[in-house]
């Protein structure tokens, strides 16, 4: 499912991408008003599990740097480390390609924490 949708502040869009069965991820992204740089972006990998979704992994622009957060199963949200040194934009592609290219490696980590 890919969907986009213009508002007054510039251009914002969501989509989600089954990668392999149970396994999604999810795109949100918000683009500046002026141009087309991405004022805000995250990206998550989530798995689908027999009472509902739970959460692998989290790429961000929240503090306008590019952030990942791991989740446990046990710990939960762990705390963030900068993952790509580019703008906002670079660092959601970044994202996108490490969760389209590595989601399995992700989840066995997730299954092992």
């Amino acid at each position: 499912m890919h969907r986009e949708r213009r508002r007054g502040d510039g251009m914002s869009g969501r989509y989600e991408r089954v990668l392999d069965g149970t396994v999604i991820m999810h795109v949100e992204y918000k683009n500046e008003r002026r141009g087309r740089e991405v004022a805000d972006y995250s990206v998550v990998l989530v798995v689908e599990r027999g009472d509902g979704t739970e959460t692998v992994r989290l790429y961000d622009g929240a503090h306008g740097k590019n952030e990942l957060h791991r989740y446990t199963r046990t710990g939960g949200k762990q705390a963030a480390e900068v993952f790509d040194r580019g703008n906002l934009g670079e660092g959601m592609r970044a994202a996108i390609e490490e969760i389209k290219h590595g989601y399995e490696e992700m989840i066995d980590g997730w299954h092992r924490a």
